[in-house]
Formats: structure tokens, sequence, C-alpha cells
């Protein structure tokens, strides 16, 4: 099933940038997920599953290098990148 992921990463109490964009990086390190940045949010477009488990790994090492962060998704299942 294809999926399309709009997410935005907040990092409280520290420096945002360096974080925010740390993740984007390893974000589109995985190969198998398009990924494409605005000033706003990233949209990720893939598969559902892949994107799903890029994202579940990606947070948690967020989660445990960088501390406390909140992270807001909004997923449809549908390919709609354009």
């Amino acid at each position: 099933m294809k999926a399309s992921v709009e997410i935005s990463m907040y990092p409280l109490g520290r420096e945002f940038k360096p974080d925010i964009k740390a993740f984007i990086e390893r974000m589109k390190n995985h190969h198998d997920i398009i990924c494409e940045v605005n000033g706003m949010s990233t949209q990720m477009f893939g598969d559902y599953r892949e994107i799903m488990n890029a994202l579940t790994e990606e947070i948690a090492y967020s989660f445990e290098k960088h501390g406390k962060s909140v992270f807001v998704l909004k997923i449809i299942n549908a390919f709609l990148q354009q």
C-alpha cells in the first residue's frame, strides 16, 4: 500500500535546527522513500510499511540521542507526491 506522510519535529529545550537537520538526513538515507523538505515540514512518499519502519527507527534514535522532542504526523493511504 502506498502512503504519504507529513512530519514536523519540535525538539524541546535546546537549539532545534541541528536536531531537525540530522533527522531529515537520516530519513533521506532510506533510499526506498521519497523525502521532500520545505520550510514548514517534511513529506515522505512510498510504501506504508517502509515509511513507518523508517520513522520508528529514526524517531527512536532521535529520542535516545537528543532527548525530548515532539513529532507531529499526518498520514494518508495514497501517493500524493506532485
